[in-house]
C-alpha cells in the first residue's frame, strides 16, 4: 500500500510547528520527494525513509519555499553515502531555478558525489511526469504568479490515487487532475491571488469526487483546525500536520 508522508504543511511563512510544504510517497520500491523548501533531509529520516530509496524529486514551481533546500539536500545526500544521481522534474522555470541555487556552490572537489539529472516538464493537462515500477505520475497547470505543476500519482501496485494541488487558486485542470481520488491534498493559504481558501479547496474537491481532502500550506495568521474544517465543508476533510503519514 502507498503511503502519504506530510514532511511540512506550512505556508512560506507559517507558525513554529510548520515548516515549508513538502511531501513524500513511499513505495515498495521507491520513494519520490515533493519540493525541497525546508530541511528535507531530517525530515526523511524522521520519518524513517531510507534516503537511498529516494528516486526522484518533483519542483512544483520555482519558489523559494519550493526548492530553496535543494543544495543542502544534495549535500547531506552526499555525506550519507548516495552513489547515484537523484532525477529532478518540474516546470522548466523551476527546474532552472534548481540548478542555478545548486550550481551556485562548487562541488567539483567532492569525491564520489551524485549530482543530479534534469528533467523539465511542460506544462499541459495530463502531461507525463515520471513512470517506474511504483508509480504513474501525470501533472497539470496551476494558477499561481509563476509555473506551477499540479500532480496526479497512482500508485502502481494498489491503484490507489493521491492529487497535489501545489500553489494555485482554484483551476479546471486541477478539479480534472483530482477527478475520483482517494486524497487530494490541496493548498489552503487564503483569499490571495495565485491561492485557494479552505473553502475553495471543499469546493474542488467536491466537483472534482475526491474521496479525502487535507489541507496543506498554512499560515500563521489562518482560521484555526477546526475553523478551516468547517469552512471546507467536505465530509473528510481536515488541517495536515508536520510528521502525518497516510494510505492512498
Amino acid at each position: 500500500m502507498a503511503m502519504l508522508h506530510l514532511l511540512g504543511t506550512g505556508a512560506a511563512f507559517s507558525a513554529s510547528d510548520r515548516t515549508t510544504t513538502m511531501l513524500a510517497v513511499s513505495g515498495p520500491g521507491s520513494t519520490v520527494v515533493v519540493d525541497c523548501g525546508g530541511d528535507v533531509v531530517p525530515r526523511l529520516l524522521a520519518h524513517r525513509l531510507e534516503l537511498d530509496r529516494v528516486g526522484a524529486l518533483i519542483v512544483t514551481h520555482e519558489h523559494a519555499d519550493h526548492v530553496s533546500g535543494f543544495p543542502l539536500m544534495m549535500e547531506r545526500l552526499w555525506l550519507a553515502g548516495r552513489a547515484r544521481p537523484l532525477d529532478v522534474y518540474g516546470p522548466p522555470p523551476a527546474i532552472a531555478q534548481v540548478r542555478r541555487l545548486h550550481d551556485s556552490f562548487d562541488t567539483s572537489a567532492w569525491p564520489g558525489y551524485p549530482g543530479a539529472r534534469y528533467h523539465p516538464v511542460p506544462l499541459a493537462d495530463a502531461v507525463p511526469v515520471l513512470a517506474d515500477e511504483d508509480w504513474d505520475i501525470v501533472g497539470a497547470p496551476g494558477e499561481h504568479p509563476v509555473p506551477a505543476l499540479a500532480l496526479r500519482i497512482r500508485d502502481r501496485h494498489g491503484g490507489g490515487v493521491l492529487a497535489y494541488s501545489g500553489d494555485t487558486e482554484p483551476a479546471p485542470a486541477i478539479e480534472r487532475l483530482a477527478r475520483d481520488a482517494d486524497l487530494l491534498v490541496h493548498e489552503a493559504t487564503g483569499d490571495a491571488p495565485g491561492h485557494s481558501s479552505a473553502a475553495d479547496a471543499a469546493g474542488l474537491a467536491g466537483r472534482a469526487g475526491a474521496r479525502r481532502l487535507v489541507l496543506v500550506h498554512v499560515g500563521p495568521g489562518q482560521a484555526a483546525p477546526a475553523e478551516a474544517v468547517a469552512r471546507a465543508r467536505h465530509p473528510d476533510a481536515h488541517v495536515g500536520s508536520d510528521g502525518e503519514v497516510m494510505a492512498f
